[in-house]
């Protein structure tokens, strides 16, 4: 039997070399180069969004039905052709099949790997470690994107399709280092009825509070890091190079939050460390709206530093309100499809917004829907343990 320490060593390896994506603070700039003009770019993001909801269902049951590490390995084996597609085709039609590549890759991990590491640990009798393995995880990952996104903008100025060959290289890794994983067996075999019992499970308790939560963050976060960064460095004069290792910093203090996030919770109670660093999240929204190049350096940092410390406690919120083992990945991927519903809607504005010079719109609108969303969050969550009606629980 494999030892626990070694597994937790390869999931995390898994994680870093999954997640370990050189394009991701260039593609921008990479699509404007090859020709695509701002509605075009976020369009396709919207359709990835998008991509990412109707993908959750069938990819989660796939995870319950044929187990969670042959969805992440499929998940990393589609990685490696979605990082080669838009080197063999520099077009609009090849990034849309970019995208929707890693959106199928993502969705194949994104409850597997979660699932798959809560089931192990709790069946080696070590379920109270869960929470510090995925911290790791996110830690370990954070630092090598750091070391990674610090060099992109030299890498991409010097060749291109560098960062999108290197990333396929890591996925491969990462492919390798999951047929070291042991297998576990789901629980049971995913069923209609047991469908039916997950969703009626999310909707009649916290569990469906508590994922509009973790909403609020991966929305905030994914919107920012992914879909604005880059216009809003533009827009500030930061030049090419520099959008690679101001993402490294970033990416620093989000390693930073995500190792302190424990400290966090022996302070106050891990619903309110999510709700506060959503507000967090927020106000930094609008430091970087009214502030130059320094004071958006500053907010983006105090963004990335709450998002470190909010995920790992969320995520372990989530699947301890996930009462039943059996159709756990399916559950998680409910959460998804709420998550990635919400940013294809968000998503599909910017585009003009963003080449109307409406930026500093958008963060405001954003902070401010973000702290009425979380506190009302907060209050429901806090009246649902108070109620003690069954179907509440």
């Amino acid at each position: 039997m494999t030892k626990p320490s070694l597994v937790r060593t390869l999931y995390i390896v898994f994680q870093f070399f999954f997640n370990l994506l050189l394009w991701v603070p260039v593609f921008y700039a990479v699509q404007r180069q090859v020709g695509l003009v701002d509605k075009q770019i976020f369009d396709i993001q919207s359709i990835y969004y998008l991509a990412f909801c109707l993908m959750e269902v069938p990819t989660g049951l796939i995870a319950d039905r044929f187990g969670f590490r042959t969805s992440m390995l499929l998940g990393a084996g589609v990685l490696v052709a979605a990082n080669v597609l838009p080197i063999v085709a520099p077009t609009y039609d090849g990034f849309l099949w970019h995208f929707l590549a890693v959106a199928l890759s993502r969705s194949l991990i994104s409850g597997a790997s979660s699932a798959y590491m809560y089931e192990y640990m709790n069946s080696v009798s070590l379920g109270n470690e869960y929470k510090k393995v995925e911290a790791d995880a996110r830690f370990y990952g954070l630092v090598g994107r750091i070391a990674a996104w610090a060099v992109v903008g030299w890498l991409m100025a010097w060749q291109l399709w560098a960062p999108y060959w290197i990333s396929a290289v890591n996925a491969a890794v990462a492919l390798l280092v999951g047929l070291l994983l042991p297998q576990i067996t789901a629980a049971v075999t995913e069923t209609a009825s047991n469908w039916r019992e997950t969703a009626s499970h999310v909707l009649n308790s916290r569990l469906l509070l508590i994922m509009l939560q973790g909403v609020a963050i991966f929305v905030m976060v994914r919107i920012l890091q992914v879909n604005l960064y880059q216009p809003i460095l533009s827009a500030k004069k930061f030049d090419i190079t520099s959008f690679g290792w101001s993402m490294s910093l970033m990416t620093g203090f989000e390693a930073i939050g995500s190792k302190l996030a424990p400290r966090f919770r022996t302070k106050v109670d891990d619903l309110r460390v999510v709700t506060w660093s959503t507000v967090v999240i927020s106000l930094s929204l609008v430091i970087v709206s009214y502030v130059g190049q320094a004071g958006t350096l500053l907010g983006f940092c105090l963004f990335s530093f709450a998002a470190g410390v909010a995920f790992p406690v969320q995520k372990q919120l989530l699947n301890d309100s996930i009462t039943q083992s059996k159709t756990r990945a399916t559950a998680l991927s409910m959460e998804s499809i709420i998550d990635r519903a919400v940013c294809a809607v968000a998503v599909l504005p910017l585009g003009g917004l963003v080449a109307n010079g409406k930026l500093n719109e958008i963060l405001l609108t954003t902070a401010a829907a973000a702290i009425v969303f979380v506190s009302s969050l907060q209050i429901g969550i806090q009246r649902l343990a108070k109620d003690p009606s069954p179907n509440k629980r």
